[in-house]
């Protein structure tokens, strides 16, 4: 991959928890306008590396650079959104409150917070005050939040979790719409069927990179029906090298 393609550089990277070893030398790219799909089960890794690449996970070593700056620099802070897992806005305030309120800290104008409230389905909710929301509505607004501005590069942990599954469709609709404008995401899910919706598939298990692929060839090269299977597959032929060495 062209260092001009490349959104996220990841070399070598080693995170350890206590004794426990989360990476233990990950290399990894991420590219440019397109949608990255970051798939594994719980407890694999993947919040872990996306803290790594907003710049909020130390790391024993590594260098992790995001858009040509080393993760975590200020000159990254309106070019890089992130939404956690946890949604991240005011419960006493309403949406459209919540979304005027970080709208004025990144510089984004009225109509943008207009533009997010409609593109992920709340703008029946916009007057109500988010503690009186269903969780999935909370997360769309801490989701809402993320995609105020011009953001390069949208990181999104665990996005669709708890979104019944037509507003997940109609979400990732507005995911790929964005990266058709030529923003990149990488998205993080355990829900394998999301893969097919990816460009690009970094497949992690237990802190290692099992897969770094597309949906056409992981389905191909495992011969599985669907991404489920597929990720079986790699997860026997991973276990059987491990056995044979």
């Amino acid at each position: 991959m062209e260092l001009s393609d490349v959104a996220v550089s990841i070399r070598g990277l080693r995170v350890q928890r206590g004794s426990t070893s989360v990476f233990a030398g990950l290399d990894v790219d991420i590219p440019r306008g397109a949608i990255t799909g970051l798939l594994g089960p719980s407890g694999c890794g993947k919040t872990t590396l996306i803290r790594a690449i907003v710049g909020v996970q130390q790391h024993a070593a590594g260098a992790v650079t995001v858009l040509g700056e080393p993760a975590g620099s200020p000159a990254l802070r309106r070019r890089v959104a992130y939404d956690t897992q946890g949604a991240s806005v005011y419960g006493d305030l309403t949406v459209g409150q919540n979304l005027r309120y970080f709208a004025r800290v990144i510089g984004a104008g009225a109509a943008d917070v207009d533009r997010v409230i409609d593109q992920v389905g709340l703008r029946a909710q916009a007057r109500q005050r988010v503690d009186a929301l269903s969780g999935g509505q909370e997360n769309r607004v801490s989701l809402a939040v993320a995609m105020l501005g011009t953001p390069e590069l949208i990181v999104l942990d665990e996005p669709t979790v708890g979104l019944d599954p037509l507003l997940r469709a109609e979400l990732w609709d507005v995911f790929r719409g964005l990266a058709d404008a030529g923003t990149t995401l990488l998205v993080s899910s355990h829900v394998m069927d999301e893969a097919l919706r990816c460009d690009r598939l970094l497949l992690l298990r237990a802190g290692s990179l099992v897969a770094d692929t597309t949906p056409e060839r992981l389905l191909t090269e495992t011969g599985a029906a669907d991404p489920d299977a597929a990720f079986l597959a790699l997860i026997r032929r991973a276990d059987a090298g491990e056995d044979a060495a």
